[in-house]
């Protein structure tokens, strides 16, 4: 177990993932800045995972794992074999789609794109195209409440989707020791907060949709496999949640491995 870190230490720890130029928070507000801790998750087990895969949305849904992948020609949507890590199911999107986060409600899986501002959306049994839907700027990080889309887009603010309409119904902006987060990436709903990958960093952080407050932070600094093909890229990024069983899993793009991950005083 990581030690928590120091106030300072964690001011910079964390001064990637906060927007450049914006200004401290006003002195009456400080006494209201929730100070997160930082810890170091715990290894609960150890799954293979296609190292060729550019890895930007996951999730579980009735026990099965679901990935969706990125770069242009070699983006795709997939059903995985947690064990094994053997893909059972794939489509692939055609370019010059750059395919990012997913997430399931219902019959349907939603996905989106990087730059293109084109959501797809999927028949979650056989993987057809089912519709199509615009949204200006980007698209990194997707997943849900049950109720509607949660969409990141590499700003500090999410944004919040009907699922049967595609129409913004609001946003979500969030901050970390008052200040606004920026590259946030990867997103799963987790026992009622919003986790997300912070891009280019090891940090998961953990978000009250309520608020948009980050309330603690996940390194997975100790996780990155050794020998990964490209350092630069192959960031952490991937979480998923089997709600069934609260067993958390993350992984990385690029990485040889999924794990299963416990943080520290969560059951035995």
């Amino acid at each position: 177990m990581k030690p928590t870190l120091s106030l300072a230490a964690l001011a910079w720890l964390t001064l990637p993932l906060i927007a450049c130029g914006q200004p401290a928070a006003p002195e009456t507000e400080r006494a209201e800045i929730v100070r997160p801790q930082t810890v170091q998750p715990e290894i609960v087990a150890t799954y293979p995972h296609d190292s060729a895969a550019f890895t930007q949305g996951l999730f579980i849904h009735d026990g099965a794992m679901f990935e969706s992948t990125g770069q242009v020609g070699e983006s795709s949507l997939r059903r995985v074999e947690l064990q094994t890590g053997h893909v059972l199911q794939q489509v692939n999107i055609n370019p010059p789609i750059f395919g990012e986060g997913s997430t399931r409600i219902g019959d349907e899986i939603f996905m989106v794109s990087w730059v293109s501002g084109a959501g797809m959306v999927f028949d979650a049994g056989t993987f057809e195209l089912v519709d199509q839907f615009a949204y200006p700027g980007e698209g990194w990080g997707l997943t849900t409440d049950g109720r509607q889309l949660i969409l990141s887009d590499g700003s500090p603010q999410l944004r919040l989707l009907d699922p049967e309409t595609l129409e913004l119904t609001g946003t979500i902006d969030v901050t970390l020791n008052g200040r606004p987060v920026r590259r946030i990436n990867e997103l799963e709903w987790v026992d009622g907060e919003i986790w997300a990958n912070i891009w280019q960093t090891s940090m998961i952080v953990r978000i009250d949709p309520e608020t948009g407050i980050v309330t603690g932070l996940v390194d997975l600094g100790a996780l990155l496999p050794a020998g990964v093909a490209d350092p630069r890229d192959a960031v952490a990024n991937g979480i998923a949640v089997n709600h069934e069983t609260g067993q958390i899993y993350v992984t990385g793009k690029l990485w040889p491995v999924l794990y299963e991950i416990r943080l520290p005083g969560d059951g035995e």
